[in-house]
């Protein structure tokens, strides 16, 4: 993995632009090269891995087919954390402190790592490392496939003269991959530290709306979810940003959706796929479709049995391969996303693999204060509440009436689950207050977190 520190992160954009012109066949060199250089890292230094492919051949002599190899799961992983990871000095123990300090966020592990913690889809939490290649790599992407793919050059103009400043509105609280992200990239530059800033999505919605009125930001990234509120805020003349460009990710987001924010904020609108385990999967273009970097990562769409799902069709889950990061080997990791492959080459000309996410969404609480008034909730700012709480495994909050939540709570093994239950609720009774609900009741589900009986995905916040 030395190639790319080596390499820097000009280097890498270049390789990244010249992969893209090369087409199909050069992003094909460069990922099978890439998988094989994983592989032989992850076998060699991951007891984990050496364990899970057993029996296989060391150098297969035809080219490597990716469906030979046993997918892997998030809770598999983390219970063994310890052999996973390649670098022994990496613990579960040590990384779970790191964590439990938010003073610490954005603040690179042992000197160059970067560590992010995650529920996800399947509902349950995940602890992530990502090397100093996988940060390059990350830096990269920015470079040459955001700012060259999405920019015209009159926007870049006008970035510049409003001094690229971004804000960032996502959920704080923990070390969750978004918010530390933004405070890594701050603790670069004093430049970057006055650009960019983090705004929790946590804060009630008149209160988010000032402070980034006052920041005035022409970047502006969130969830889909809340740029939906804020393009309200907008549209109402609540709210006068100006951005040059928005961003959604984190969840998914309806071309119509796309459409109001895009007509609320008066530019442009793209989304972006990512994920604590990969943070830069996929990027959208003109012709509303995501493409994948499949040089440096593999999505592979499968149906409940791990089968690949034909082009065309939504698929049941979809393993994750992330090429960059050695120190975590990610290999055919459920990562628990209903995606579609786009069965022909996209419009646009983008030789990078297109897709679209088909489920990937909790829902927003639109909830009855106590004076009556309509008080709208973000699924991921309610559930970075709960997640505070580190007896917490995994929750489920259902919305039961205008003001009333269901929790169902599953607690780590060995915690008490009174002393959890009641520093659960103490949290997310002092979030509604604040947000004006400190009349909603939440009641104490006896029934664990569950799946859905239709599509077997787990939800975690449902309205």
């Amino acid at each position: 993995m030395a190639v790319v520190p080596m390499l820097g992160e000009a280097g890498t954009a270049v390789d990244l632009w010249c992969a893209q012109r090369e087409g199909v066949a050069g992003l094909g060199r460069r990922q099978e090269s890439r998988l094989v250089a994983l592989l032989k890292r992850a076998r060699a230094e991951s007891p984990f891995y050496r364990r899970r492919y057993e029996g296989l051949p060391d150098e297969p002599l035809e080219p490597l087919d990716l469906r030979d190899l046993p997918p892997v799961t998030k809770p598999e992983l983390m219970a063994s954390f310890d052999d996973w990871v390649t670098d022994p000095g990496l613990t579960r123990d040590g990384l779970e402190k790191f964590v439990a300090d938010p003073a610490l966020l954005g603040v690179p592990y042992r000197g160059g790592y970067f560590v992010c913690t995650s529920s996800g889809t399947s509902g349950h939490p995940g602890l992530f490392v990502h090397d100093r290649g996988a940060i390059t790599v990350l830096r990269a992407m920015v470079i040459a496939r955001i700012d060259a793919g999405w920019l015209t050059p009159r926007e870049w103009l006008q970035l510049t003269a409003r001094g690229f400043r971004w804000a960032a509105v996502v959920g704080t609280g923990g070390h969750f991959a978004g918010a530390g992200w933004i405070e890594l990239e701050r603790r670069r530059s004093r430049w970057r530290a006055r650009a960019f800033r983090l705004f929790s999505v946590q804060r009630p919605l008149a209160e988010l709306a000032t402070a980034l009125q006052e920041f005035d930001p022409a970047i502006l990234t969130a969830y889909p979810s809340a740029l939906q509120l804020l393009a309200e805020e907008q549209s109402a003349g609540r709210l006068h940003l100006r951005p040059v460009l928005v961003e959604a990710a984190g969840e998914s987001v309806s071309s119509d959706a796309r459409a109001g924010m895009a007509g609320a904020f008066g530019c442009s609108v793209h989304d972006v796929y990512a994920a604590s385990e990969c943070p830069w999967l996929a990027f959208d273009c003109a012709a509303g479709w995501l493409h994948v970097n499949s040089d440096w990562a593999v999505l592979e769409p499968v149906d409940e049995a791990f089968r690949p799902t034909p082009p065309g069709e939504p698929s049941y889950t979809v393993l994750l391969t992330n090429l960059a990061n050695h120190v975590q080997p990610i290999i055919r990791y459920d990562l628990g996303d209903s995606v579609l492959a786009r069965p022909a080459p996209c419009p646009c000309g983008n030789p990078l693999p297109a897709i679209r996410v088909v489920g990937r969404c909790d829902d927003v609480l639109r909830l009855t204060g106590s004076d009556g008034s309509a008080v709208s909730i973000l699924p991921l700012a309610i559930t970075s509440v709960v997640e505070r709480t580190p007896a917490v495994h995994r929750s489920q909050l259902i919305q039961t009436g205008p003001d009333a939540i269901r929790l169902r709570v599953e607690p780590r093994p060995g915690e008490d689950v009174e002393r959890m239950w009641l520093d659960v609720t103490t949290n997310l009774h002092g979030y509604l207050v604040d947000q004006g609900l400190g009349n909603v009741s939440v009641v104490r589900a006896s029934e664990p977190p569950e799946q859905s009986a239709v599509s077997g995905k787990f939800r975690q916040v449902i309205a």
